[in-house]
């Protein structure tokens, strides 16, 4: 058997392919399958140049495709990835919580950790539980102020 330019555009569309199983975001399941478009290609006949063609092309298409519609419908109900830090936390409660290795004072939103300070500029040691209420961001530092019993944010 000998190899030809079709055999290796269909390795890399299952190179691409397996390595999607890794990352989950559609973006090498795309590329793979704008590499096994480019295969057909190559296999009708087409020169090295039209084959590079033939995969921006596909892949122009595809990736932005896949990441835009499809990706969206195989994440999780009510996960809003990329929202964190646009302001759609302002005014929301959260628990202080102590992190393990260093002890340093945070909220977790969407799952990540942020430090935080007073919307006075201080750095406290609140203790863990202590109720604040998210302002905004000041690079990954969380501004918050405190809640008081008696009056709602």
């Amino acid at each position: 058997m000998e190899w030809s330019l079709t055999h290796f555009w269909l390795i890399l569309a299952l190179v691409l392919g397996l390595a999607e199983l890794t990352s989950g975001v559609l973006l090498l399941l795309a590329l793979g399958v704008a590499a096994a478009g480019t295969a057909l290609v190559a296999f009708l006949g087409a020169s090295f140049e039209w084959q590079l063609v033939a995969m921006g092309a596909l892949s122009g298409i595809l990736v932005p495709v896949a990441i835009r519609w499809i990706r969206p419908r195989f994440s999780p109900k009510g996960v809003a990835y990329g929202t964190t830090g646009t302001g759609v936390e302002h005014g929301k409660r959260y628990q202080t919580l102590l992190r393990d290795f260093d002890g340093a004072t945070g909220i977790k939103i969407n799952g990540d950790f942020y430090r935080l300070k007073l919307e006075d500029g201080s750095s406290p040691s609140l203790p863990a539980g202590t109720q604040v209420v998210f302002e905004t961001f000041d690079g990954t530092t969380a501004i918050v102020h405190l809640t008081s019993p008696h009056k709602e944010p």
